[in-house]
């Protein structure tokens, strides 16, 4: 591999030659600087960040059946898991035959040190690609090679009709940086975050979503010396956090269940919401921290980010929770809190903070199985 990065703009080039110019999916770690620079020179038209793979690869379906031209969806691999009902029920060969290029962030990619949540995904990533007869290669840095890869692509896409994909290794892009989003709000996650974990009693049973909440909130209970058995920790399976909640509030109902959430997470798989709302289970406590980006991907804008007119605690409400607010300022938030603890639920309490994080943020020092282990002792007591 070339020691050069690639330039996102070379390969925005690149990949527009081939008469692509359309473009939607999930933001990855390993594509933030090639989704930053669609983010700041595609207009918004022809650039739609969806909610999940999934939904990405029937938008860029109905982009190819209105224009008869191939779309871009670019995702991490662990949304393989999201797209493949689409991919192989709906743009396959043997059913619609839908053009489809597929940039895909490699991790856990075999060989190359990643956390335990990639590192099976990693491995059968080439492997899922051709059980579903897509075609793959690696996205070369260096520009010739990348511009044969994509001339490759474009022949398959005239020929056969149906989804090629890029897999992208760790940086194998140059930099490109969304601009900081000014603060909006008074507080920060891990403010919030602290203070919801302050406010909890020690029997209270916490279920953290993936990304940077469930990195605060280990390192929460790391400076204060505490052990880790009261949250799960979800560090993989984005958007599925909630129902894990709501599975042990079935099963706990003495015990108070909090699902702390984050607003992508829950755009992610939002039908959890009206299962959740319809169980009416009383010891379910929902708190979603909206930023209105992925923020442990590169900060790109969720549609939660549209504060004025959009609401996650309407959608609630409108699914069947008992209550479902907005908190902006710390006082709010404490408030807010004891307003869930000592009402029925479900409830949900949404805080509304600013983007970005700490950059000396840890990460969990025990395993995954340790954290399981832990947590299952804790809801037997």
């Amino acid at each position: 591999m070339s020691s050069v990065p690639l330039s996102p703009a070379a390969f925005f080039e690149a990949v527009r030659d081939t008469g692509i110019a359309f473009y939607c999916g999930v933001p990855d770690s390993l594509l933030k600087d090639f989704c930053a620079f669609i983010t700041q020179n595609v207009p918004a038209k022809s650039h739609v960040i969806t909610a999940n793979e999934g939904n990405a690869v029937a938008l860029a379906t109905g982009y190819h059946l209105a224009t008869g031209k191939t779309a871009m969806v670019y995702l991490q691999n662990s949304g393989l898991g999201n797209a493949v009902n689409p991919l192989v029920s709906l743009a396959s060969p043997a059913v619609s035959s839908i053009p489809i290029l597929l940039l895909i962030g490699w991790r856990g990619e075999p060989g190359v040190k990643d956390e335990p949540q990639h590192v099976t995904q990693g491995k059968i990533t080439p492997e899922l690609l051709e059980v579903m007869n897509i075609p793959s290669r690696i996205l070369p840095q260096d520009n010739e090679k990348m511009r044969e890869v994509l001339r490759e692509a474009k022949h398959h896409f005239e020929e056969k009709k149906s989804a090629f994909a890029l897999l992208v290794k760790s940086k194998t892009f140059g930099t490109c940086k969304l601009p900081p989003n000014p603060p909006q709000f008074s507080m920060t996650r891990e403010q919030a975050v602290t203070l919801v974990l302050q406010g909890l009693s020690s029997q209270d049973v916490v279920v953290s979503t993936t990304g940077m909440l469930s990195r605060e909130v280990y390192e929460y209970r790391a400076l204060k010396k505490m052990s880790h058995e009261q949250e799960f920790l979800t560090v993989g399976a984005m958007g599925h956090s909630s129902m894990i909640a709501l599975g042990i509030a079935l099963q706990k109902p003495n015990r108070q269940v909090f699902s702390l959430d984050g607003d992508g997470a829950v755009l992610m798989h939002m039908g959890a919401l009206a299962t959740i709302a319809q169980r009416k289970v009383p010891n379910f406590r929902h708190i979603v921290f909206n930023n209105g980006a992925h923020d442990s991907v590169g900060g790109q804008p969720t549609e939660a980010r549209h504060f004025d007119d959009f609401s996650i605690p309407g959608i609630a409400m409108a699914c069947g929770y008992k209550e479902a607010f907005t908190v902006k300022t710390e006082t709010e938030l404490v408030e807010g809190l004891h307003r869930l603890q000592n009402q029925s639920g479900p409830t949900m309490m949404e805080v509304l903070i600013n983007t970005g994080n700490r950059t000396d943020l840890g990460r969990p020092t025990r395993t995954t199985h340790e954290n399981k282990e832990d947590f299952m002792e804790f809801l037997k007591s």
